[in-house]
């Protein structure tokens, strides 16, 4: 007989009371200290503490899981042999859901609930039972908008944007303070003509949106043909603060949240304020994407998942097998309607692969908590996802069975599906290039040498760079996402080939010379790129650097000194002219 705990003696509705506190108090935790460290943002960028700012990023990043984890156990031990009892847990979701009522941010508590009960009961698909699966609360009007963004009436434009600038609240004054309220006032004043438009009220988000070494000041602008997205750019230089660059178009702006880049941290009293701000001006952004980008990343994949459902519910298409070449790492799938992947581990990889499972899912991990420059595409991590059995083609299924078997099975007319990656699907960059125009593809080709390096400077070795292992976006950047080579730069030898000491070597079939497991030869990567002709001359005028050891030596002695690189997510034209002794060395 089980020895007799404080709790054995409870009720059920006791007991459900204490554990629905328990975890509200847990969530509190997270966003009491997540919330700290965003605060930080302000004081690393004025103090240009990019070493701490990456250090807050991780912490914050590894926060969720931590509280959650200690969370767990605490449920575990009060709730005792009761631990998997759905109808005390039913009791704890409507209690629950009375202690959320009132928080600026329940659906982000809502989450935070169904983390715990997933954890406790790997639950197969959803249980409405259990979970909040759809939100108790609708999402109300933004009644107050002076709690989240200022609002300006331009009649004299300079002087608007004086305001807003000084608005900004920062410690660290301006190198030229009045010639960037003059530059940007010409840049506005130019769309505007060349629009054929006029403005009558400008939106500006109070806090500034940190990340990386740059701060954003977001806004809209009412134009008589509809919102205009506006974001102005705040790097630290030389001398001070200087506005690197304004952006006023729809696919600028989109880009600064995109699903490639690293999270923001922004001060906000209710984020769902700012996901409906920030839809209103990139409409087609999902709001998942919103979340996740502002560091939610959590209820984002619950947004994520509230999709899926919903166009599964609305959509007869059955998945099929992703367009591209098969990996010999993952098995890819897809909705023909809708643009994501699911991404599932082989049960086995053909040779030469000599990584494993959990390499595959370490490097995932690493990608996750790692500066993506815009370059690497965030993935999110599901687990017992379940589908209709006629859902799938009937190729997909018979694949999924033969390759992915100890991750897919049949239970009655269901398919259940142990752990999948969902994210975002990009065209594969060979099927691009074929399908491209020669101004296009030449402009494409460019941005995948510049992605291998800004990949390089962020301590990211892509590891292999065939085309078919790069996507192109819809804004036609090239990104990265075949993760299972991926490794820090910093642990490779980049070598050139040495020199041949005789004929005989020069005709060798095998090296003559030692290779150990980490050297890397950049004299061979044309030969695997696999580059059509058409483009390989471009490439070459561009990044036939990149073909040599000394681009990727040098790259890895800034990283070893400490030197963080700025990579701008904007295009060069929409950078402002500074001079040279206000940029940062």
């Amino acid at each position: 007989m089980p020895p007799t705990t404080p709790s054995s003696r409870l009720t059920d509705s006791r007991l459900a009371n204490l554990a629905a506190r328990q975890i509200y108090d847990g969530f509190c935790r997270f966003c009491g200290r997540f919330q700290e460290i965003t605060c930080l943002a302000q004081k690393r960028f004025e103090e240009k503490d990019w070493h701490a700012q990456r250090t807050d990023s991780v912490q914050r990043l590894n926060l969720y899981r931590e509280i959650v984890d200690r969370v767990v156990i605490m449920v575990e031990e009060l709730l005792g042999e009761r631990r998997t009892r759905k109808v005390v847990w039913s009791s704890m979701k409507a209690v629950y859901s009375g202690l959320i009522a009132e928080q600026a941010d329940w659906e982000l508590a809502e989450t935070f609930f169904n983390s715990i009960t997933r954890r406790i009961f790997t639950t197969v698909g959803v249980d409405p039972q259990i979970e909040f699966v759809d939100p108790d609360f609708d999402l109300p009007p933004l009644t107050n908008p002076q709690s989240l963004y200022t609002v300006y009436y331009p009649d004299n434009l300079d002087e608007t944007v004086r305001q807003m600038l000084l608005a900004c609240q920062l410690t660290v004054p301006f190198a030229n303070f009045a010639e960037d309220c003059r530059q940007i006032s010409e840049r506005l004043r130019c769309f505007l003509q060349k629009n054929r438009t006029s403005l009558y009220r400008i939106d500006v988000i109070d806090s500034l949106f940190f990340r990386g070494k740059g701060a954003y000041l977001i806004g809209r602008i009412y134009t008589p043909q509809g919102l205009v997205p506006l974001a102005l750019v705040l790097l630290q230089g030389k001398k001070g603060i200087f506005i690197d660059a304004v952006l006023l178009d729809e696919g600028s702006v989109s880009i600064l949240f995109s699903f490639t880049r690293a999270y923001f941290h922004v001060m906000v009293e209710r984020p769902s304020d700012l996901v409906q701000f920030i839809r209103s001006i990139l409409p087609r952004k999902r709001i998942a994407e919103i979340y996740i980008s502002l560091g939610y990343n959590k209820h984002g994949k619950t947004e994520l998942y509230r999709t899926l459902l919903n166009h599964f519910k609305q959509s007869d298409a059955q998945l099929e097998i992703a367009p591209g070449q098969h990996g010999m790492v993952m098995t890819v799938f897809t909705p023909p309607d809708l643009d994501v992947v699911f991404k599932l581990i082989k049960d086995r990889f053909a040779p030469p692969k000599t990584t494993t499972r959990q390499d595959v899912m370490r490097n995932y991990e690493m990608v996750f908590r790692h500066d993506r420059a815009g370059r690497l595409i965030d993935a999110q991590s599901f687990e017992f996802l379940e589908f209709k059995k006629s859902r799938f083609t009937k190729a997909l299924l018979a694949e999924l069975l033969e390759i992915a078997a100890n991750t897919v099975h049949i239970e009655e007319n269901m398919v259940i599906v142990d752990h999948a990656y969902v994210e975002r699907q990009v065209t594969p960059l060979d099927i691009f290039l074929k399908q491209a125009d020669q101004a296009t593809a030449n402009r494409v080709i460019v941005d995948y040498g510049q992605a291998i390096k800004d990949l390089a400077v962020t301590n990211i070795f892509a590891g292999d760079m065939l085309l078919k292992n790069f996507g192109v976006t819809r804004h036609e950047r090239v990104v990265f996402y075949d993760y299972d080579e991926l490794r820090p730069l910093t642990e490779c030898n980049f070598r050139n080939f040495p020199q041949a000491m005789s004929y005989e070597d020069e005709l060798a079939a095998e090296p003559w010379f030692h290779i150990a497991e980490n050297d890397v030869f950049p004299e061979e990567f044309l030969h695997f790129m696999g580059l059509p002709g058409n483009v390989k001359g471009t490439f070459m005028q561009h990044h036939s650097d990149l073909l040599d050891a000394t681009f990727w030596q040098q790259t890895q002695q800034r990283i070893l000194a400490g030197a963080i690189i700025t990579i701008r997510p904007y295009l060069e034209q929409h950078r402002l002219p500074q001079p040279s002794d206000i940029l940062d060395s």
